[in-house]
């Protein structure tokens, strides 16, 4: 080998590694795109939810007395349980029977004058007008009467149904004004659960209150509802639908829905107390539930039909799925047809992607309200 072939050897080899490394080196992967996704209602998933509940009582009072005076009875505690009928306290009668005896005492004057007055016009010895003056006090005597008895009636205060005592607001021998609460007394043999709907549930729901209030046929969709109890989870007490608001609460922008159930017999639930209700929709989703979905997850396709990217989650990529629009209700449009319930699709980022493109869920923190002038 001459000296020129050995000068040219390197040369020659370095081009040859290099080519080699140019046939091997692979274009560089796609990059996932992270999005915001959303899960639509209504899939068999969708259909049991839960939520925290608190328990009232069904029927509540706070009870007054009539009559202001001084409490002379009140034998009765925070917590005792008293049946209906049943007196609960008592004022000094004293004042109020003496209103009594003297209230007689003019009733029966001016029944004495009635009665001879009804004599003596019918003999023409005193006017029409003598007469009517005497019958008008004599019912005004006995109206006063009435009143008397009634208020010395008043000095008592009866349960109007049994239950329990929740609280005692006054103390024995106090004076106490009309219609000032005593006592508060709670039914406790029926109890109501109160929980707090989204908006998206109640869309759908609306309808099966309504039907429960009103007593419409069994075979008619309805939601199903049942309570647990912290300590007692391996029961489960069936509720039924009692109302449903109609305006959200200001804060949380919830509706309170209200469930009624019969008080357990093997241990005490108390209003105050907390209960977790399992809430079934699954004869609503059955029904063709509405389906509701963020405004940002349509989009165009190339020939303007409206779409929505669907998640493969397995593979972690999308594809596009058109659908029928229908209501829009705020920042969400109802989808007639396209989707069954339960599908994940792209809420904020759909209109950068591809089909079969890859994508990461974007992470809770990062989930920022999309300004109204962003792209979708």
């Amino acid at each position: 080998m001459t000296g020129h072939s050995r000068g040219l050897l390197p040369i020659v080899l370095s081009l040859l590694l290099a080519a080699c490394g140019d046939a091997v080196e692979e274009a560089p992967a796609e990059t996932a795109r992270p999005v915001k996704l959303f899960t639509v209602a209504g899939g068999a998933t969708d259909a049991m939810r839960t939520y925290p509940g608190r328990v009232d009582a069904s029927q509540r009072a706070e009870l007054a007395f009539r009559v202001p005076g001084k409490l002379q009875e009140l034998p009765v505690r925070e917590g005792d349980l008293v049946e209906e009928g049943q007196v609960l306290a008592k004022l000094d009668p004293t004042e109020y029977a003496l209103i009594v005896e003297d209230r007689q005492a003019r009733f029966d004057k001016a029944q004495r004058n009635f009665n001879r007055g009804k004599e003596l016009v019918a003999e023409g010895n005193i006017s029409r007008l003598d007469f009517d003056r005497m019958e008008a006090e004599f019912r005004s005597a006995s109206a006063a009467l009435s009143q008397a008895r009634k208020d010395l009636e008043y000095t008592e205060l009866v349960s109007p149904f049994t239950g329990r005592i929740a609280e005692r607001a006054v103390e024995n021998f106090e004076e106490v004004l009309a219609k000032q609460t005593v006592i508060t007394l709670q039914n406790i043999e029926q109890l109501d659960v109160v929980i707090d709907l989204p908006e998206s549930v109640v869309r759908g729901i609306r309808g099966a209150f309504r039907k429960a209030s009103v007593g419409t046929s069994a075979s008619e969709p309805a939601a199903r509802a049942s309570a647990r109890f912290e300590g007692h989870n391996n029961e489960s007490f069936p509720l039924q639908t009692k109302e449903l608001a109609t305006k959200a609460d200001a804060q949380t922008q919830t509706y309170r829905a209200t469930f009624t159930m019969a008080a357990p017999d093997n241990f005490p639930v108390l209003p105050g107390m907390t209960a977790t209700v399992a809430l079934d929709l699954s004869e609503l989703t059955s029904a063709d539930a509405v389906k509701w979905v963020p405004q940002r997850a349509v989009q165009a396709s190339n020939e303007l039909q409206p779409r929505v990217w669907l998640l493969d989650a397995q593979s972690m990529t999308v594809k596009p799925r058109p659908v029928e629009l229908g209501r829009v209700s705020g920042d969400m449009i109802e989808i007639r047809d396209g989707l069954d319930g339960g599908e994940e699709i792209v809420a904020v980022g759909a209109a950068y992607l591809a089909e079969g493109m890859p994508v990461t869920r974007m992470a809770a923190s990062e989930q920022a309200v999309p300004r109204a002038d962003d792209p979708s």
